[in-house]
């Protein structure tokens, strides 16, 4: 069979299968079966192998062990305190509650590494906050969903975890290369919010005074040390990003349980069952996207793809924006981490040819899927929104769209200028390169 023999059955089966709402993990895997099937060379115990072989990496520990620790996070209350911290920061600027909303989200990646944690903890307590407050539901929920696409872009990030295992680039490097475009992108957002504010008249609250922000952030100090234990042991060379995650479960459980004493034994239990039940989803989907990604090289899909671009000479800008497009499609349609493995893998060697350095790829990929998670049919944190909101999906879209235009703007930014990202890892971390 010729690569697009293989790529139509494989494609077509899966866009089948997602249409009739098979999930998408069990969709993977199902579409890989007919061409073990059709080609008397595979085996179907091949598919199992191949998903085993993808689960035998040490750096998939950091998964769950990261999720653990954002929902130990959440459990010991730092939601709330990160929340005064803002509001002591930034709560007399105009529509006051908006920008909280997105500097906690700002913080609040810099702990969790996740933006479904980040959408799930700081909505439960923003979205009714600014309704309460008289702030639209629609612009409520879709400036929460928006903001929690920091969460896997600025570090730690588990989309970064999982792309620098699976392609071998380096994770110190990337969390580095995070940093910017994740502050730019709460700086945008922020100015957003201050155009919402005067148009639809928002309130705001008096100026904290210096001592307020001093308790407030005394208040917080302890959880704002998590990313600097985490990301400045892993860039000098303290712990592997494994490791790191297991230092981030115990420096959680400790401020949990010890310091906040919000974590007991009845909660522990609950805890840890979400934690698991949210790495179970994510790591299957990482053993099948393995097997249908396995399959693509198998029949030299990627490099059919790269012959294909070379005959009308891509450049390196150009062929940015053919990357961020194409992460962005996949992201409206299926979960970051499979569309990594798939497309990633697809898209690597493109992005070899023309010279791309991986971690300008990577960066690309991640905050074009970090897109994904808002827009629909996928749009995870957005439906996740939505429910706190209590409102349908397609009453956000409207609101979205308008905070997604400037965030596009700066994703465009990232691909025309590689140095706005790689910067500070060649400053501070050069051997990362």
């Amino acid at each position: 069979m010729s690569p697009g023999e293989v790529s139509l059955i494989l494609f077509g089966v899966f866009g089948t299968l997602v249409l009739l709402r098979i999930p998408v993990s069990f969709a993977l895997g199902l579409a890989c079966i007919p061409l073990f099937l059709i080609d008397a060379r595979l085996r179907p115990d091949m598919l199992l192998n191949e998903m085993w072989k993808s689960y035998n990496a040490f750096i998939l520990l950091a998964v769950p062990f990261f999720l653990l620790a954002a929902n130990l996070m959440n459990a010991a209350g730092i939601t709330e305190r990160l929340i005064n911290l803002a509001r002591a920061s930034v709560g007399h600027l105009p529509g006051g509650l908006a920008h909280i909303n997105v500097m906690v989200s700002m913080m609040f990646a810099g702990i969790s590494g996740s933006s479904t944690a980040d959408a799930a903890g700081i909505g439960s307590i923003m979205i009714p906050s600014m309704k309460k407050q008289g702030f639209d539901a629609n612009f409520s929920v879709a400036l929460t969903a928006c903001s929690s696409v920091m969460g896997v872009i600025i570090p730690p990030s588990i989309l970064m975890i999982v792309w620098g295992g699976l392609m071998s680039v380096s994770i110190g490097g990337l969390f580095l290369a995070g940093v910017v475009p994740g502050l730019l992108m709460a700086v945008i957002m922020m100015g957003t919010v201050l155009v919402y504010a005067k148009i639809r008249n928002y309130p705001v609250y008096q100026r904290a005074s210096q001592r307020e922000f001093v308790r407030a952030l005394g208040q917080a100090a302890f959880a704002l040390v998590t990313p600097a234990i985490i990301v400045g042991g892993i860039v000098f060379g303290f712990f592997t990003p494994t490791e790191a995650s297991v230092v981030a479960v115990i420096y959680s459980s400790i401020l949990g349980g010890l310091v906040y004493r919000k974590i007991g034994f009845k909660e522990f239990p609950e805890v840890l069952y979400d934690s698991a039940r949210l790495a179970g989803i994510s790591l299957f989907c990482i053993g099948t996207a393995s097997a249908f990604g396995w399959l693509l090289a198998y029949y030299r899909v990627p490099q059919e793809l790269v012959d294909v671009m070379a005959g009308y000479g891509t450049g390196l800008i150009s062929t940015g924006f053919i990357i961020a497009l194409a992460f962005l499609i996949i992201g409206m349609f299926i979960d970051a981490i499979p569309a990594i493995i798939i497309l990633g893998t697809i898209l690597y060697p493109l992005a070899d040819k023309v010279g791309m350095h991986p971690i300008h790829f990577a960066i690309i990929g991640v905050i074009s899927l970090a897109f994904g998670l808002v827009t629909p049919p996928y749009g995870l944190c957005l439906l996740i929104s939505c429910n706190l909101g209590d409102i349908k999906v397609v009453d956000a879209i409207r609101d979205v769209s308008i905070i997604l235009v400037p965030l596009l703007v700066l994703l465009m930014l990232v691909i025309v200028f590689p140095e706005l990202i790689l910067f500070l890892p060649r400053w501070l971390a050069p051997e990362f390169l």
